[in-house]
């Protein structure tokens, strides 16, 4: 059962802004070694490259983007409550922020397919 807080749309909104940038703090460690692979010369850096033509990599990379768009966008939602009074339509930035998420993700694995 989900207790009463973790059904409000505000508590979603303030998971989702810590697990994307736990996410982000495990992959871009990752991302930034296999860059690195490039100082190794051009046959390092095409495996590389070989590797991250795989479907599997494309859609991990599709949800890096949607963690990076969630964490922009829900980390602006933090400013805005630490800077401004609070706004009843303020609730409705975080079905955008979700929305506007799923499209750049949806539209980055569109562009890399």
């Amino acid at each position: 059962m989900i207790s009463g807080r973790h059904k409000h749309r505000y508590w979603w909104a303030f998971a989702g802004h810590r697990i994307s940038g736990v996410a982000l703090a495990i992959f871009l460690p990752f991302h930034f070694l296999l860059l690195g692979t490039a100082i190794d010369g051009d046959a390092a850096m095409d495996s590389y490259l070989a590797l991250a033509d795989n479907m599997l990599a494309k859609v991990a990379e599709m949800g890096l983007v949607f963690f990076l768009t969630i964490h922009l966008v829900f980390g602006l939602r933090v400013l805005l409550i630490e800077l401004v009074s609070w706004r009843p339509w303020q609730k409705d930035l975080i079905a955008f922020g979700v929305a506007m998420a799923t499209l750049m993700a949806a539209g980055f694995i569109l562009i890399a397919s």
